[in-house]
C-alpha cells in the first residue's frame, strides 16, 4: 500500500508558504510486535504546529526537515499486533500529517465510534476540549458569578471556554471573533451574553462597552491588543489564563509586550501560561462531565471539514487566518 504524508521541506519565515511543505509518497510499513497499523480518518491542523515548524527551543521539540510531521489524528484499525486492540477498533493517537500510521498499541487511546462522532476526539471531547475545561477551572480559577472574557472566542477551545463558563455559572461571559457571522454565533448558539468583532475597531473599546463592569476572568488565545485590552478591563484579583497567542505566531520581529502590565499591582492580578499536556489528570473528570453536556446539546460545537488530505497544508494556513468556525478538521 501506498502512503501519502506531509513533510516540512523547509522552516518557514514569517507565514508558512505552501513550498515549505512536500506530500511525499512513501510505502506503508507492516506493524511490529506491540504495534498498530491504523488507517486515518480524521486529521487535527492547529496553531500550535507553526511553532513546531521552527528550529526554536521550545515546549515540544521542533518537526524535522524532510520528515513527516505530526498531530492529532483518529482512525481504525486495519491491523494489529498488540493486546488488547484489535483489527475494526478507533484510536486516537498523535501520528496525523498522513493516511496510515504505525504506532505502539500503548500510545495510542481506543475511542467509541458508536458514542460520538469521531472527529469529536480531535476536538469537543479531545485535546481542545481538554484544553478549555483545565484552562478555565484550574488555571484560571474559575468560580461561580466571575465575569469571563474569551479572546479567539469561535474557534476549537475559545467556544468551549466560554460555554464551560456559563454552564459553571458566570455571572457574563463575553467573547472576541474576527467576523460578524461569528459574534452572531457567539451570542445565539453559544449563549455568549456579548460578542464583538475585533475587526470593526479598538479591542480595548469594545471590551470596555461590554463589560462595564470589569472582568474576572480572561482566557487568552490571541495575545497583542487583546491581552493588553483584557488587563485594562481586570477586576480585583483577576485572573487570565494564556492559552496562545495566535496573533503574534508568524512575527518575525518580537512583539511589544502590553503597556499596562503596572495595571497588576493594582488589581492584585495573576497572568499564568499553561499546556494542556501538564492537565491529563483532569481527563477522567472531563470526559465525565462534559461528555453529557454534549450528548444532551447543552453544549454546542461546530467543525470546520476540509476534505481530502491533498489539502491539509491549507486548512492548516485557514487556522492561522481564523478561517475556521470550531475545530478545524481534515477528512480523509
Amino acid at each position: 500500500m501506498i502512503n501519502r504524508e506531509w513533510h516540512l521541506q523547509s522552516r518557514p519565515v514569517g507565514w508558512p508558504k505552501p513550498e515549505d511543505f512536500a506530500l511525499v509518497e512513501a510505502e506503508v510499513p507492516e506493524p511490529g510486535e506491540g504495534q498498530v497499523l491504523v488507517r486515518n480518518a480524521y486529521l487535527s491542523v492547529d496553531p500550535y504546529m507553526r511553532g513546531r515548524m521552527s528550529a526554536a527551543k521550545s515546549y515540544a521539540a521542533p518537526f524535522e526537515l524532510g520528515e513527516v510531521m505530526q498531530g492529532g489524528a483518529v482512525g481504525e484499525v486495519v491491523a494489529s499486533r498488540a493486546e488488547g486492540i484489535a483489527v475494526g477498533d478507533h484510536v486516537l493517537h498523535f501520528l496525523g500529517w498522513r493516511e496510515y500510521a504505525v504506532l505502539d498499541a500503548r500510545s495510542a487511546v481506543k475511542v467509541d465510534a458508536a458514542a460520538a462522532p469521531l472527529s469529536t476526539y480531535l476536538g469537543v471531547l479531545g485535546m481542545t476540549g481538554l484544553t478549555a475545561y483545565a484552562g478555565l477551572l484550574r488555571t484560571a480559577s474559575f468560580k461561580e458569578g466571575d465575569s469571563v472574557f474569551v479572546s479567539g472566542a469561535a474557534g476549537a477551545v475559545g467556544s468551549q471556554v466560554g460555554q464551560i463558563a456559563k454552564l459553571k455559572g458566570a455571572s457574563r461571559v463575553i467573547g472576541s471573533a474576527g467576523s460578524d457571522e461569528k459574534v452572531k454565533l457567539l451570542v445565539e448558539e453559544y449563549g455568549f451574553d456579548a460578542a464583538f468583532n475585533y475587526r470593526n475597531g479598538s479591542v480595548a473599546e469594545q471590551l470596555r462597552a461590554a463589560a462595564p463592569d470589569g472582568v474576572d476572568v480572561y482566557f487568552d488565545n490571541v495575545g497583542g491588543d487583546h491581552l493588553e485590552a483584557a488587563i485594562g478591563q481586570l477586576n480585583r484579583d483577576g485572573r487570565i489564563a494564556v492559552c496562545g497567542m495566535i496573533s503574534v505566531y508568524n512575527n518575525t520581529e518580537p512583539a511589544p509586550g502590553p503597556k499596562n502590565l503596572a495595571r497588576l499591582i493594582q488589581t492584585r492580578g495573576r497572568i499564568e501560561g499553561f499546556l494542556v499536556g501538564d492537565h491529563y489528570d483532569l481527563q477522567p473528570q472531563f470526559v465525565s462531565e462534559v461528555g453529557p453536556w454534549v450528548a444532551s446539546g447543552r453544549l454546542k460545537y461546530r467543525e470546520t471539514v476540509v476534505e481530502g488530505i491533498e489539502n491539509n497544508v491549507e486548512a492548516f494556513l485557514g487556522v492561522l487566518r481564523g478561517d475556521n468556525t470550531g475545530k478545524m478538521i481534515v477528512k480523509l
